[in-house]
């Protein structure tokens, strides 16, 4: 097997395949990179943790076809302090020869017999997105997955398709992030996906230069494919039954409160740098008339923030841990949003003045006295 390639093409395929590799395995294997030449000229370089495997690929000259794993880390290392030149490559009874320009290196490769193939024949249903619409929508959601892996599908995120509808959702047991979006799909399904690896999903959107505005998912019982141009993700669904979290959504409410976002989150953040130093996080959100206060306290002093606002509904008092109020919010891109309430221990809901292209969900803090 040989090829022929710029620096900048294999570095760039390379940089994104290599988010598969893992340090962690106990599998020799999967420490390594395969590449694969094609019979007509393409060059597949593949890396897989089992839980996240990634495909790119890329045209080359002067080949012959073959394939070969080779040490990623050792890989990578050389091909980034390479020149950016034309790479030649070749693989011989097991060794990799890498030449540029003045440079040679020989490394050990070894059999792909045992790599782990992505077969996307065996996927049975195809969804299409609008690349910018799912990738905003990963974003808006995706942070509020539990971190916990002992906590099963609430480390995942939610892909809900219903009635025409594609609703994301996310929690971890304190907040909760729905996302929706209509979509062309005659499927009404639902797969959950390993909040960590959905993160590797966005970022290799962001990072893939594709110039296509579709990204097509393949889906099976126990695993999905993205194709995002010439780059395929596959992803390890999580199995289980995800939470019922339309009936945690409060159907009504008894306060109604919108308000300038950015001046919230500004309020918010100077508030919480009091919270922060107390190491409690709490922040105390008084609802009077057409104002919204923020108040903190530690050791260290005591903040009060101030937010114009109009009001549907009676005064309240209720505490929230700083960081899950604010996290939504930061993802949140409209200029005015409009807050929820009921009671000082029932949940705060953020959701557009318009619509319902995003609802989050953020439980209170027990203040004392209440």
């Amino acid at each position: 097997m040989k090829f022929a390639c710029a620096q900048s093409t294999l570095l760039k395929a390379l940089n994104i395949v290599s988010k598969a590799v893992t340090s962690r395995t106990t599998i020799p294997i999967l420490k390594g990179i395969l590449i694969r030449v094609t019979e007509d000229g393409s060059v597949i370089m593949s890396a897989s943790d089992l839980d996240i495997s990634i495909e790119d690929k890329f045209e080359t000259v002067e080949y012959e076809p073959g394939e070969v794993v080779v040490q990623a880390k050792l890989f990578g290392d050389i091909v980034r302090k390479l020149p950016t030149d034309i790479i030649y490559m070749e693989e011989k009874d097991g060794n990799f020869n890498i030449k540029c320009s003045s440079s040679e290196f020989n490394i050990v490769g070894s059999s792909a017999d045992e790599f782990p193939s992505m077969n996307v024949d065996e996927y049975d249903e195809k969804l299409s997105f609008d690349r910018d619409i799912l990738k905003d929508m990963i974003r808006k959601t995706v942070f509020a997955a539990s971190s916990d892996e002992s906590r099963g599908v609430i480390t995942g995120v939610l892909f809900e398709l219903k009635n025409g509808n594609f609703n994301m959702v996310a929690l971890d047991g304190f907040r909760m992030a729905v996302a929706r979006e209509a979509i062309k799909s005659e499927y009404d399904q639902n797969i959950i996906i390993p909040a960590r690896t959905l993160l590797e999903v966005s970022k290799i959107i962001n990072e893939s230069g594709v110039e296509k505005n579709t990204i097509d998912v393949l889906l099976s019982d126990k695993r999905a494919v993205f194709i995002i141009g010439e780059i395929k993700v596959a992803v390890r669904l999580l199995s289980g039954d995800y939470i019922d979290y339309e009936n945690i959504l409060p159907k009504e409410s008894q306060i109604r409160v919108t308000l300038n976002r950015t001046d919230l989150i500004d309020a918010v953040e100077r508030a919480s740098l009091l919270s922060r130093a107390g190491k409690n996080n709490l922040i105390r959100v008084n609802i009077l008339d057409n104002i919204l206060e923020i108040t903190s306290e530690s050791e260290e002093g005591k903040g009060r923030e101030e937010v114009m606002i109009s009001k549907d509904g009676k005064d309240l008092a209720i505490g929230f841990n700083s960081k899950y109020f604010e996290d939504p919010l930061k993802y949140i891109e409209d200029e005015t949003v409009t807050l929820l309430f009921n009671t000082p221990i029932s949940p705060c809901i953020i959701k557009p003045v318009e619509g319902n292209s995003f609802e989050y969900l953020v439980l209170p803090v027990r203040l004392l006295g209440n």
